[in-house]
C-alpha cells in the first residue's frame, strides 16, 4: 500500500470517529426543544393526571401495595366489598393530591425554566425555586408512600403475598414487616 492510500485511509478513519464521538456528544441532545427542559412530555402527562411515576417503589418493591394496582387485581385478590370501598377511597384521596402537587411541580418546574431560559437567574432566586421544587417533591413522594402504606393496612398476609406474585415480584427482601396490623 503506498503513502497516499494510507494518508487517505487514515483521514476517513478520523472522520469518522469524528462523527462518532460528535453523535455521541450528549445524552440530553434533542431535548432542547421541550417546553420545560427538565421533564419530558410523558413526565408532564403523568405528574398532571397523579400517576406513580415511581415515587412508591420502596413500597412496592419491599411489599407494600399500591391502590391502583389492587383495584386492577380486584378479582385475582378476592377483595371483600369493604376493602374494595376501602381501596376506591384511598386511590380518590391520592389522586387528587397527587394531581395537585403535580401540577405544582410542574409549574415550579416551569419556572426554573424560565429563569434560565430568560437570564434572569442568580444564586439567591435558584436557591429558592430548586428548594421549592423539592419541597412540592417530597411531598408528592410522600402521599404516593402513604397510599401503599394504608393499603397494605386493608389487605391480609395471604392478598399481599399474591400481590407480589401477580405483579412478578420475587421473594427476596419481602419479610415478614405487616406484624398482623392488617384491618381486614
Amino acid at each position: 500500500m503506498n503513502n497516499r492510500v494510507k494518508a487517505i485511509l487514515v483521514m476517513v478513519l478520523v472522520m469518522l470517529a469524528g462523527q462518532a464521538l460528535a453523535s455521541e456528544s450528549s445524552p440530553y441532545a434533542g431535548e432542547e426543544g421541550r417546553e420545560i427542559k427538565a421533564l419530558s412530555k410523558s413526565q408532564i402527562d403523568g405528574l398532571l393526571s397523579g400517576k406513580g411515576m415511581g415515587y412508591a417503589k420502596a413500597a412496592e418493591l419491599n411489599g407494600y401495595p399500591g391502590p391502583a394496582h389492587v383495584l386492577e387485581l380486584k378479582e385475582e385478590l378476592s377483595l371483600t366489598a369493604d376493602q374494595q370501598r376501602e381501596t376506591e377511597v384511598i386511590f380518590a384521596q391520592m389522586e387528587t393530591a397527587a394531581k395537585e402537587l403535580g401540577a405544582d411541580l410542574v409549574a415550579a418546574e416551569r419556572a426554573l425554566n424560565e429563569v434560565f431560559r430568560s437570564k434572569v437567574i442568580n444564586d439567591s432566586s435558584l436557591s429558592k425555586l430548586v428548594k421549592n421544587i423539592g419541597d412540592i417533591e417530597s411531598r408528592l413522594r410522600a402521599v404516593h408512600l402513604s397510599a401503599h402504606l394504608q393499603q397494605t393496612k386493608n389487605l391480609n398476609d395471604q392478598q399481599i403475598a399474591k400481590y407480589m406474585a401477580l405483579r412478578g415480584y420475587g421473594r427476596a427482601g419481602h419479610g415478614n414487616h405487616h406484624n398482623n396490623h392488617h384491618s381486614k
